[in-house]
């Protein structure tokens, strides 16, 4: 009740126990377990079917890749927070920009922008559909960065069939 009443006198300048404003909110989350949970599978279910819904309008003429592209795009990013109602958003973001991972999020943050880019403003479908190839893939080597050896077991194995 003490330490309340200091951070609302304004006494407080929250740096006595060495967290910043970004941990101490992440650590005050009232979620409940359970409720994390059902958080990430409805993001998780939302992601899947903004991606299936993308693929469907592939097959329309005209807009049809460009608004794949953009639901393929968005179901991507539901699905990246998902994860954040398991690990919370302040570990998510660490987790995301460690050395083995980096890579991996800048490259699938840029495909992101680059197949809206395409999309949108060069209105070139080519070059959105490669971009949404390559957005697929770096989401593949970031989600396989969670998996101890797995990029090693896919390095491998690409060069067993090289």
């Amino acid at each position: 009740m003490d330490k309340l009443k200091k951070v609302l006198s304004g006494q407080d300048d929250g740096s006595s126990d060495g967290t910043g404003i970004l941990e101490r909110a992440n650590q005050a989350s009232t979620l409940s377990w359970g409720t994390r949970l059902k958080g990430f599978l409805i993001c998780f279910i939302l992601g899947g079917f903004c991606s299936i819904l993308g693929t469907t309008m592939l097959w329309i003429p005209g807009a049809g890749l460009a608004v794949f592209a953009v639901l393929y795009s968005v179901g991507n990013l539901f699905a990246l927070a998902s994860t954040m109602f398991l690990m919370g958003p302040l570990r998510q973001l660490k987790t995301m920009c460690a050395k083995e991972r980096a890579f991996a999020t800048v490259l699938m943050a840029v495909c992101l922008a680059l197949t809206l880019c395409a999309a949108f403003w060069w209105k070139n479908n080519g070059l959105a559909l490669l971009f949404c190839v390559l957005q697929f893939l770096a989401f593949t080597w970031y989600g396989l960065s969670y998996i101890p050896f797995a990029r090693d077991a896919v390095i491998k194995l690409f060069s067993f069939c090289v």
